[in-house]
């Protein structure tokens, strides 16, 4: 396999008129969208951009992030992935930790990469949109930089085990780290991804774009996915269910893949009943657990199956999912074509299935639940210079690279999984994954705080939503609300706790750690 933006030049040569982007009434064809990908490519490489330099995009969903990811992998690049909700904070350590030389971002969001551009190895700072003159010293327009380059950078030959992509994702502990995708792995589970629907994709097929690119599910399913097999992408910048349903309607949109609190949204318009999704064959939910609730009202009014998948980042991502005639509720479905899963106990032992799956509520499953593990051609390289986080995330069993996903499970007779509860503290609100440590690290900063703790609580639209319990230091003079508004101007808009609460004292055990069994159970 060469490298794996070949393929979209494939399309390009042999229907070069079809639709690649569709953005606001505009469409670029593949012939505009590689060519454009070229000269962008070329300008990369004329910028020192080559084998595995970082090129970090941080954008929402624009033509220009389709572009800056395929012309990163065209000039044999390593795309970094960025939130475009992060704050300087943020995108200060993933810019650092991963080497990135160029940033393509927003014209709005430009002067928080040039604040953290002299601690990081960032050279150019790309901004799209915007006026030129409000550019913050050292930044280029898009225009500007696109236009520099007088020619078309062929397709730079990569590995199969070379890296493409580093997102990041959070641990337990720490900071975020970067997880290391090759183009096997995306190439292996966008075509594996692809062939789930009814007859695989079709050249004729428009994909709604509207779960974030930088999330690995956006990227790896909807985009990728979409160009890998010549049919038609329409990103959205944010998420609007009327918006989302005007697209679908106005633009005959074929494929949709949401996250749970989409859908909810979704049937809970005041005109649910109106929105017309008969142009949709395909419809697919992710990134959390889909209440069944909601998979059967969105079925009942738009007459159209939706399907329930689950995968990680570090999976590139999809791993499981239910098929058209090969579906369970409540169940993340079986195993994707090429990945192998277990679910094992401490001593690496595969537990026993169940006859069939759910089980009846009351069921003892402490003897067979265990932590899900998987292998494949889609399981990561392992994370960006962290040979202890990979040492604790791999086991090797009989010439088999098995990676712990740190999700308890079950599994029925049948090949189905089910996915029971997190090992980890993780909050998953709405498909984005919020870790407690880097909430709590940031509210110890705060001068009014003695003590803290975040968890996850539940919350009807998202699934769960952070809350804050805070200890106020001595004499201080703050107030929940001013908390919620210190974090919210630090931190993405979804990490911020949407509650918080004032205690006198956390519930610790005899070793000080603080038992957040007994916070969550606060709220029940």
């Amino acid at each position: 396999m060469a490298n794996l933006v070949a393929d979209v030049a494939e399309t390009a040569a042999d229907r070069p008129d079809a639709t690649a982007i569709g953005f606001r009434g505009r469409t670029w064809s593949y012939a505009e969208f590689w060519s454009e990908t070229g000269r962008l490519a070329q300008a990369l490489a004329d910028r020192g951009v080559g084998a595995d330099d970082r090129v970090a995009l941080y954008l929402p969903n624009l033509p220009q992030y389709v572009t800056g990811f395929h012309a990163t992998l065209r000039a044999g690049g390593v795309v970094v992935p960025m939130n475009p909700q992060y704050k300087t904070r943020e995108i200060g350590h993933l810019l650092d930790d991963s080497g990135a030389t160029v940033v393509l971002t927003l014209a709005d969001l430009a002067p928080m990469v040039t604040e953290v551009e002299a601690e990081t190895d960032v050279e150019h700072v790309v901004a799209v949109g915007g006026d030129d003159a409000d550019l913050p010293e050292g930044a280029t327009s898009y225009r500007e930089f696109l236009a520099s380059a007088d020619d078309e950078l062929d397709v730079v030959d990569r590995a199969d085990d070379d890296v493409a992509c580093q997102p990041y994702t959070s641990g337990t502990t720490g900071q975020p780290k970067g997880v290391m995708l090759t183009h096997r792995n995306l190439a292996s589970n966008a075509r594996s991804t692809g062939s789930l629907m009814p007859g695989g994709f079709d050249p004729d097929d428009k994909m709604l774009g509207v779960l974030p690119l930088f999330h690995i599910y956006g990227m790896t399913v909807t985009m990728l996915g979409t160009l890998f097999n010549g049919a038609a992408y329409y990103p959205m910048s944010e998420w609007d269910a009327q918006e989302a349903v005007d697209l679908i309607e106005s633009e005959d949109i074929t494929i949709v893949h949401g996250v749970p609190a989409m859908y909810n949204d979704l049937v809970n318009q005041p005109n649910a009943e109106e929105f017309d999704l008969s142009s949709v064959r395909f419809a697919n939910s992710g990134g959390s657990s889909l209440p069944i609730e909601v998979m059967r009202r969105f079925e009942d009014l738009y007459d159209v199956d939706l399907f329930e998948g689950y995968g990680l980042t570090e999976t590139s991502p999809v791993t499981h999912a239910n098929r058209p005639d090969e579906r369970r509720a409540g169940s993340i479905g079986r195993a994707i074509p090429g990945v192998e899963s277990m679910v094992v106990n401490d001593e690496f032992e595969e537990l026993p299935p169940v006859e069939r799956g759910p089980v009846e509520e009351g069921t003892d499953l402490d003897a067979v639940t265990g932590e899900l593990v998987v292998a494949g051609p889609n399981v990561m390289r392992g994370y960006y210079g962290l040979p202890e986080a990979n040492e604790e995330a791999f086991t090797e069993r009989d010439g088999t690279r098995w990676f712990h996903t740190g999700d308890i499970a079950y599994r029925d007779e049948d090949g189905y999984y089910f996915v029971v509860d997190r090992e980890k503290h993780m909050i998953n609100t709405a498909g984005y994954n919020v870790y407690p440590r880097e909430v709590e690290e940031l509210l110890f900063e705060h001068d009014d705080v003695a003590d803290a703790a975040v968890v996850g609580i539940p919350d009807e639209r998202r699934g769960e939503t952070v809350k804050a319990f805070v200890v106020p230091a001595p004499d201080a003079d703050v107030t929940p609300d001013e908390i919620r508004e210190y974090c919210l101007e630090r931190l993405a808009e979804y990490k911020h706790p949407r509650e918080v609460e004032f205690v006198d004292v956390l519930p610790r055990t005899t070793t000080g750690k603080v038992q957040k069994f007994e916070l969550r159970g606060s709220n029940e």
